[in-house]
Formats: C-alpha cells, sequence, structure tokens
C-alpha cells in the first residue's frame, strides 16, 4: 500500500500538477490585472479594520473570524517543518519559489472564496454552507455534479488525516520528547478540549480561531524577529543566499551531490503550496459563512491569509534557519540533516531557534507545534464537515464528528505514515476539481470583481 501510494503521489503532485497550479495563479493574475499588488492595502482594511454595516449582511461569523479559522487551517507545521525541508532538498533558492507561489496563489484564494460566497447556499440550520462542490454544481452545471462530488469526498477524506490525525501526531510527539507526557494522555485531552470545541458550532469554533491565531503567530512571529535582531548583520547576506541560489546550482563540496535549480523550484513551489493550501480549496468552505455585502469583499480579506502565511511567517522560519548558520554554502547542507530531511526538518528549526535563544527558542517551537497543530485539527473539521454535509445533509454531521474526535486519538498512539501519504493523495484530488471549477468560472470571478471596483458594470445574465 505504502509503494503504491508513493507512487501515485509522486504523479499526483508531480511537474504537471504544479504546473497547472502554478499556472492558474498566472491566469488569474493577469484576468485580475495584479490585484494581490494594487488591492493588497485595501484587502487588510477590509479584513482589521472592522466596519459596523457588516453586522447586518448575511452570514454567520465577521470577516475576520472568517480569516482567522482560515489561517488555522494554514498556519501549522508546514509552516515550521514545510519550510526547513524546502531549503533542506532545494537550497536557500526554495525560498524565493515559495514566495512566487503565495505571491501567485494570492489570486487562486481570491476566486475560491469569491466563488464561494456567490454560489453558498443556506442549510436547514439556517447556516450558509460553500466550497467548490457548490460552486462547480451551481455555477457549471449539473452535469459536472460528478466533480463536485469526488471534491467533498476527498475533502473529508483529507480532513481526518493531514487536518487532524497527523496533526495530533505531531503533537504527541512534541509532548513525549519535549514534556515527557504520554501519547494516551494527549490523546485524552486533546478528544476532550477538540470535543468541547467542535460540538459548539461553528460560532465557538471561529472564536477560538479568533483568539488562537492571533496569539500563536504573535509568539513564534515575536521571537522570529528577536533572533533576527541579534543576527541582524546576517539578514542581508542571508536574503542575497536566497536570490543567489533561486538561479543558481548550489555546487557539489564533499560527498554532497549539490542542488539543481529545478530543485529548488520544485520544493519551493510544493512547499509553498503546502503552507498556503492555494488551489485546494478549503478558504471556500469557511468563506461563504462570512458576513460580506459582496463576494469580492470577502474574497480580498481570503487573499490576505497567503500572504500572511507565505510571505511573512515562512519567510521568518527560512531567516531564521539561514541567519543561524544552519545553511552551508560551501557544503549545501544543512546542520543535522541527514538521510531523511523530512523527517528532522522540525527539530533542525528548534535548533535554529535555539541557537540564539536557547532551551527557550526550543522551548518556542515545541509550543508553536501544539498550538499550531491544534488550531489545524479544530479548522479542518470545518472543512470537513462542510465536505460532509454536502454528500449526507446537515443532519449527519453529527456523526462525522463522532469519527473526527476519534481520529484525534488514534493519531496521537498511533503509526500513521500511511495516513499521512493517503491524507497527500487525497489533498492532490481536492485540487483538481476545484482548479477546474475557477479555470471554467473565469467570466463571474472578472465580472463580480468588476461589478464591486467599477460598481457601473452591467451584471452578467
Amino acid at each position: 500500500m505504502i509503494d503504491i501510494l508513493q507512487k501515485l503521489n509522486a504523479i499526483l503532485w508531480g511537474a504537471p500538477s504544479l504546473i497547472l497550479l502554478t499556472g492558474t495563479g498566472l491566469f488569474l493574475t493577469l484576468l485580475l490585472k495584479g490585484m494581490q499588488f494594487t488591492k493588497l492595502l485595501h484587502a487588510f482594511k477590509l479584513a482589521f479594520i472592522p466596519n459596523e454595516s457588516d453586522k447586518d449582511n448575511e452570514g454567520d461569523i465577521s470577516n475576520f473570524k472568517a480569516l482567522m479559522t482560515s489561517l488555522a487551517g494554514m498556519i501549522g507545521n508546514g509552516n515550521i517543518a514545510g519550510v526547513a525541508t524546502a531549503v533542506t532538498l532545494g537550497g536557500p533558492g526554495a525560498v524565493f519559489w515559495m514566495w512566487v507561489v503565495g505571491l501567485l496563489g494570492m489570486t487562486t484564494k481570491y476566486a475560491e472564496a469569491l466563488l464561494a460566497m456567490k454560489y453558498r447556499v443556506q442549510n436547514d440550520k439556517g447556516e450558509f454552507s460553500s466550497g467548490p462542490m457548490y460552486y462547480i454544481e451551481k455555477g457549471l452545471g449539473h452535469r459536472f455534479k460528478f466533480l463536485a462530488v469526488a471534491f467533498a469526498i476527498f475533502g473529508a477524506f483529507a480532513a481526518l488525516g493531514i487536518g487532524n490525525s497527523v496533526q495530533s501526531n505531531t503533537i504527541a510527539d512534541v509532548m513525549k520528547n519535549s514534556f515527557n507526557v504520554s501519547g494516551f494522555v494527549t490523546g485524552i485531552v486533546l478528544v476532550i478540549l477538540i470535543s468541547l470545541i467542535i460540538f459548539g458550532g461553528l460560532k465557538r469554533i471561529s472564536n477560538v480561531a479568533g483568539f488562537f491565531v492571533p496569539m500563536m503567530a504573535i509568539f513564534y512571529i515575536g521571537a522570529a524577529i528577536i533572533i533576527l535582531i541579534l543576527n541582524y548583520n546576517q539578514i542581508l547576506p542571508s536574503f542575497g543566499l536566497i536570490f543567489q541560489y533561486a538561479f543558481t546550482p548550489v555546487s557539489a563540496a564533499g560527498g554532497f551531490s549539490g542542488i539543481l535549480v529545478m530543485q529548488a523550484v520544485q520544493n519551493g513551489v510544493s512547499k509553498g503550496i503546502f503552507s498556503n493550501e492555494a488551489g485546494l480549496g478549503t478558504v471556500a468552505l469557511i468563506s461563504g459563512n462570512a458576513k460580506a455585502e459582496k463576494p469580492a469583499i470577502q474574497a480580498l480579506v481570503a487573499m490576505t491569509g497567503t500572504f500572511i502565511v507565505t510571505i511573512v511567517v515562512c519567510t521568518m522560519t527560512a531567516l531564521v534557519l539561514l541567519v543561524t548558520g544552519f545553511w552551508d554554502p560551501t557544503g549545501g547542507l544543512l546542520s543535522g540533516v541527514h538521510h531523511d530531511a523530512s523527517l528532522e526538518a522540525g527539530a533542525l528549526t528548534s535548533k535554529a531557534f535555539g541557537a540564539s535563544l536557547g532551551s527557550m527558542g526550543e522551548y518556542v517551537v515545541s509550543l508553536s507545534v501544539i498550538f499550531f497543530g491544534f488550531s489545524t485539527i479544530i479548522a479542518w473539521f470545518v472543512y470537513g464537515a462542510k465536505c460532509f454535509e454536502y454528500l449526507f445533509g446537515v443532519k449527519y454531521v453529527m456523526f462525522y464528528g463522532i469519527i473526527y474526535v476519534i481520529a484525534t486519538f488514534i493519531g496521537t498512539v498511533a503509526n500513521l505514515r500511511t495516513v499521512w501519504m493517503f491524507a497527500d493523495t487525497a489533498n492532490a484530488l481536492m485540487m483538481i476539481p476545484n482548479l477546474i471549477g475557477i479555470l471554467f468560472l473565469y467570466k463571474v470571478i472578472k465580472e463580480e470583481t468588476d461589478l464591486y471596483f467599477k460598481p457601473s458594470v452591467r451584471q452578467y445574465s
């Protein structure tokens, strides 16, 4: 099974898929005239400056809480271990390509959120439901429903895996290694906390996300800023490494075989997508609950999430790795990483923080992994539940919640290599129908955008 999944993932996450993802982002960037650059300040204003009139709009939660719930799913261990893995396997140049895919992915996130608002529906409880399955079926017609169903199936499975049990497994490992707490105890505590939150409904989930996400982001970024201040003389040289090796192969030295530019591109793109989820359609599963007057408003708010995750959080992690000397430009190896870089990448980031802040720095990373993983579990329940609701109806979501809690516990006590790989497969299979929906509905995206920025534009039929 593992061999089959490895081969399947190599295909699903190979060059064609990465080209499709980045190509979609580039197409939308041209279609929307680079709005991720020209409208970024306006988007941040919509996201973080409250508008009293928004509370009168239809929806379940505010724009800000929708953004925080989305960020809870995005800001996770991919921003810690994922960046270290990208630099390990692709060199510092991989960071540049993470930036590229992040900037292009901002328009993809914008499109996902806009379509989510445009085609959202109200369920039997009076709450809004949205996601790629709705804009595929309603926007493209009933003959495309098989794609909508496929997205929902893979989304529900992915939430149980990479959004839940894989995260709880990581939390359990950190609790054992850093605080000597057994996986069983960690599992029981997580089950209780997760149950109290997810069975309290979307508003409780969004309230928790609205509290946790800003706190943990400030905690992690604050520690990174302190390290950068302590090593300020290495900041510019570190940026130099990023730009230099984005276009120049890393020379071989000693027993090191060198890193090609293509490796930097591939690892930067793949880990960039892993960190910000652009193209997977996850943001569309929560954006439809927002109280926004027009679809483009929530779409702009959602767009800021990709900027925060990739351009801010991932860059901070990368700079900490580089300024603390964990990249050796002569040998091309990261200190402490030998055979399996992906498994040791989280420990590498911890060592980098510890190099400047001592044991306190390592605890910062450990606590960040715990909080990031916890918030990711909460956010991905929303995603999985929305997919499950589309397939079976809102009255059966409680059943999915029970399965979700059980998966949380299993993750703390089981070896999840197969689960991780299957979840990676499910993620890739979510991407395909979502991108088809976005590309086929590009006219709707363009005209809804014009309706917001140019109100005089006549609405399409």
